[in-house]
């Protein structure tokens, strides 16, 4: 069993829509002994959530980083999660939450040019101990259409044909993925009815892929736990 006694017993996951959660992380977080607890963007204070000192998870959403003025709580989060990275706090972004921690550490998060939608490999870095390594040939899920900059000091760990920055660390308790490692071959479902006007506009075909999620994320959950393994133990608290 691996030993994790030196973070709180608590994950929290902030959610930005209800059917974005942790996926398969859920149970990987439940088979090393932690609890889950969300929080809901938009509804829920989230100081606890950012001030907390265990692992917290932000997860993905239909949102942007700079549509402040139509969803003012992406400021709020932005200014926490600002603190939050100045302790280095154990923190997770993953797709929007990924974004937000770029914007929080001063880069640009802008519209790319074109939608990622859809399962594909990453290019992995050869970094020393990339994180990501038992990624190496295994489709990710890709679903956003916004992108950012690398921020200072941190190190870039994936890119993908159209995106050259898909994932970075900072120090040991950092890790930003723009792409999902979460989904589950069950779950796609929802996702496909809740983004469905993107996923028409954007001219995404939607049986191909459900078939493709079928095909892939079964494959993506052993990996996934690895790396959640790796990054948690060597957290620094």
């Amino acid at each position: 069993m691996l030993n994790l006694d030196h973070l709180p017993d608590i994950v929290y996951a902030i959610q930005h829509v209800s059917f974005e959660d942790l996926g398969s992380l859920e149970d990987t977080f439940y088979q090393l002994g932690f609890r889950v607890r969300y929080f809901e963007a938009g509804v829920d204070d989230l100081k606890k959530a950012f001030e907390y000192k265990g692992l917290t998870i932000i997860l993905g959403g239909p949102v942007g980083v700079n549509e402040i003025q139509d969803y003012p709580f992406l400021q709020s989060e932005i200014d926490l999660l600002k603190v939050r990275l100045e302790k280095h706090l154990p923190t997770l972004g993953i797709c929007l939450g990924a974004q937000l921690i770029a914007s929080a550490l001063g880069s640009k998060v802008f519209a790319g040019h074109t939608k990622e939608i859809g399962w594909s490999k990453l290019q992995l870095e050869s970094t020393e101990n990339n994180l990501l390594s038992p990624l190496s040939n295994i489709p990710v899920l890709h679903w956003h259409g916004d992108t950012f900059d690398l921020p200072d000091h941190t190190i870039l760990l994936a890119s993908t044909e159209h995106y050259p920055n898909q994932a970075f660390q900072l120090g040991t308790n950092i890790l930003a993925l723009q792409f999902h490692i979460e989904v589950e071959a069950d779950a796609l479902e929802k996702w496909l009815i809740g983004h469905t006007t993107e996923l028409r506009q954007a001219q995404i075909d939607i049986q191909k892929l459900r078939q493709d999620n079928q095909i892939y994320a079964p494959a993506l959950t052993s990996p996934t736990k690895q790396i959640i393994e790796n990054f948690m133990k060597k957290i620094i608290i």
